[in-house]
Formats: structure tokens, sequence, C-alpha cells
């Protein structure tokens, strides 16, 4: 396993060296995340077709093409000649005159954790036995409902802005008015899929690519996804806000408070 492993590494830190580089010489950070989506992508299904090309390792390369592609591929059409990130340019003010230097060492630990979420995506797929059980399918059948959940998320989001009489106003129509962040939601629940696939075959080792959905909680709901958005959100939209907060979860969907 270490050979592919430290393969996939090396990668991940060119690719979001690369990232660095782009957001240096174009000042969009957007592209940041398109590049580690694509790169955690194509680690993924190296790692998983590196395991053979029996029905769940095409199926586990499957899922993470579908995944890497549409989140990739949705941030890239957003990022390409939009503005600053609100939540790297308030990271690049914090930072000050160090915030190039900040900005790499930042960018080389979102590549550690690409690491780790490309680790799982190898364990859900080492099970050599031919064909596929019933956690596999129920793994499929749980990513492609996470997928729709987080493609219809963007979509209720990207048609509430098209709107020119919602500017300045905050989304809170659809799944928005049952989780502030429906879509980071679906995409954490997206990486549950794979440790259920990966303890199909009965193997301990399985059990060790719960850190996957482990890891994208963490960072999407307590560290680079909900905590700076709603910062910024407090900043530009005040009291409006805040009221929304008091009746709508922060993360996980629930009906919205009277």
């Amino acid at each position: 396993m270490l050979i592919p492993l430290l393969l996939a590494a090396a990668f991940l830190v060119v690719a979001m060296t690369f990232a660095w580089y782009v957001q240096r010489r174009t000042g969009n950070s957007g592209w940041i995340d398109a590049t580690w989506s694509f790169a955690v992508g194509l680690a993924g299904i190296s790692l998983a077709l590196s395991a053979g090309f029996g029905a769940r390792q095409l199926l586990v390369a499957a899922l993470v093409a579908i995944w890497s592609l549409r989140l990739g591929g949705y941030i890239a059409f957003r990022s390409a000649g939009a503005p600053e990130d609100p939540r790297y340019a308030a990271l690049m003010e914090e930072w000050g005159e160090g915030a190039s230097r900040r900005l790499f060492q930042f960018l080389q630990v979102q590549a550690l954790a690409g690491l780790i979420l490309a680790y799982s995506i190898y364990v859900a797929a080492l099970d050599p036995e031919p064909g596929l059980r019933a956690l596999d399918w129920a793994g499929a059948a749980l990513f492609a409902f996470a997928l729709l959940g987080a493609a219809l998320s963007d979509e209720q989001l990207r048609r509430f802005r098209a709107d020119s009489a919602n500017r300045g106003k905050i989304c809170d129509r659809g799944l928005w008015s049952w989780s502030r962040h429906p879509n980071y939601f679906f995409e954490w629940l997206g990486w549950v899929a794979f440790p259920l696939i990966a303890i199909s075959g009965g193997d301990l080792i399985g059990l060790t690519s719960i850190a996957a959905p482990i890891l994208m909680y963490v960072l999407l709901a307590h560290v680079s996804g909900v905590p700076p958005l709603e910062a910024h959100m407090k900043r530009s939209r005040g009291a409006g806000f805040e009221a929304y907060c008091a009746r709508v979860n922060v993360f996980f969907p629930g009906p919205p408070k009277t």
C-alpha cells in the first residue's frame, strides 16, 4: 500500500503548489478549490485502479470521478471572472506581509487532507473479491443521493443570486431553509459512502476509511467551510443573517424554527 500512497502524496503536493502559483499570478483564489477537487479526484481514481480492475475498483473510481468533475467543474465555472473568494481574502488580509508564505503552507495542509481522503478511497477499493455486495450498492446509492442534494443546493443558490431582486438578501429557499449550508452537508454525506464500501468485505482495515467523513466534517463545519463564510455573511448581511441563523440549522438539515 505504501508506494501508491507515496506517489499520490507527491502528486497532491505538486498540484497544490501549482494552485498557489496560479493564485499569486491571478489574484483569484477560487482556482485553489477547483485545483484541489480535480487533484484529489485524480489521486483517488489512480489509487482505486491500482488495486485492480474488478467491479468494486471500477465502482469506486467512477464515484470519485463523478464527485471530482461535478465539484471541480462547478467551482471552476463560478471562479471564472469572479472576484476573490471572501474566505481567502480574509485570510490574506489577516496574514499581511507573510500572506504568500502562509498561503503556501496552508495549501500543503490541504494536500495532506486530500491524501487522507485518497487513502479512504484506496481502502474502499482494496477488496479483491469479485462482484458487489449489499453494502457496496448501499454506498453507491448514498453517494447518488448526496450528489443530487449537493447539485440541487448549488443550483438553488445560483438561481437566487441570478435574480437582481435578491441582491443583498439571504437565500432561505428550498434546501437553504433547512440548513444554512446544505451544499456542505451533502458534500460531507457523499464521503460516508466510501466507508460503507470499505467495510463490505469485513476486513478491519476498512474501518480506517471512516477518516474521510470525519475529516470532511471537521473541515467543513469547523475549519475552512462554515466559520469563515458565516463571518463574512455577518459582516455583509448584519441583522438579516442573524435572524436567518436563529431559525435555520447551521449544518445538519432540519425544519426551520418559527
